[in-house]
């Protein structure tokens, strides 16, 4: 009787969790309106094993620089030990720093199951929690990106990555020649120091940026992180960049009262502007 009761109250807490967030469909509608609202379009690409969801403006002019914003988690967990049945970002904010920057080739591009429905072919939860950073979504990111800079004649590209994103820019740039520079915006660089720092289960099947700098040493890098930023605080962000080898490029700034959504997209221009990547 008291195992019912138990089962009934989590199964009536699971579901007033899962109404107080919008539904999947509404969050696509979402990033959809937010993306029209600056007449940009959708665009979905078949890249490696997923289909990822991206956001264009709809004329681009042929330049030999793109920037390229990639998303962060998403709507990854319900909570810290329940996953989501489907990661599309509640508040989309890599894609809202995408539309806030004032000029230049821009494209913005979804992770894995983001979107498109994680109901699609190859999707599971896996993806969005512990090989996040695997190198199945690695390669279908490189392929995405390769796609985006061809419809521009992009030779160079500049990635932006938010939180989770972060780590997949220092892993894309990992492997390409042509990435000229990096910005993370409350990145989590270092997924296994992420994880033990807030005591959570490592994340089994993902790659790990730390594991690379020797090839991302010499690659211009800005790293911005919050000083209010409970998610990854400023010291991850700073032993990560003071682990790299002598005489290597990254910087990394802390923003007093910012924390890991706030408040990057009001001052977002200023802060892109100051950065020195190029």
């Amino acid at each position: 009787m008291r195992m019912n009761l138990l089962l009934l109250l989590f199964i009536t807490a699971l579901l007033s969790a899962c109404a107080s967030f919008p539904a999947p469909a509404e969050r696509r509608v979402q990033a959809d309106a937010l993306a029209a609202s600056h007449q940009w379009e959708g665009v979905v690409l078949k890249a490696g094993v997923f289909q990822l969801q991206a956001y264009v403006p709809p004329v681009q002019t042929k330049a030999s620089l793109l920037t390229v914003y990639l998303e962060g988690d998403g709507f990854a967990w319900i909570s810290s030990t329940l996953p989501s049945a489907d990661p599309t970002p509640i508040d989309p904010l890599a894609l809202r720093l995408a539309l806030a920057q004032p000029e230049g080739n821009i494209a913005y591009l979804g992770r894995p199951c983001q979107y498109l429905g994680a109901g699609q072919p190859h999707c599971s939860q896996r993806y969005w929690t512990g090989a996040r950073f695997s190198e199945e979504v690695v390669a279908s990111l490189d392929k995405a990106i390769d796609q985006l800079k061809a419809r521009v004649g992009a030779e160079r590209l500049i990635l932006i990555g938010y939180s989770g994103g972060g780590a997949l820019s220092l892993l894309l740039a990992a492997r390409r020649s042509d990435v000229v520079g990096i910005v993370t915006v409350a990145g989590n660089l270092d997924p296994a120091a992420w994880t033990a720092h807030h005591g959570v289960t490592p994340l089994q099947g993902s790659l790990n940026p730390a594991d690379f700098r020797p090839a991302l040493a010499q690659l211009p890098q800005l790293h911005l992180v919050g000083s209010a930023d409970r998610v990854v605080p400023p010291s991850l962000t700073e032993a990560f960049v003071a682990a790299y080898p002598s005489g290597h490029r990254a910087t990394v700034k802390v923003m007093a009262g910012y924390d890991h959504a706030c408040c990057w997209v009001q001052h977002w221009d200023r802060l892109l502007g100051t950065s020195g990547i190029q």
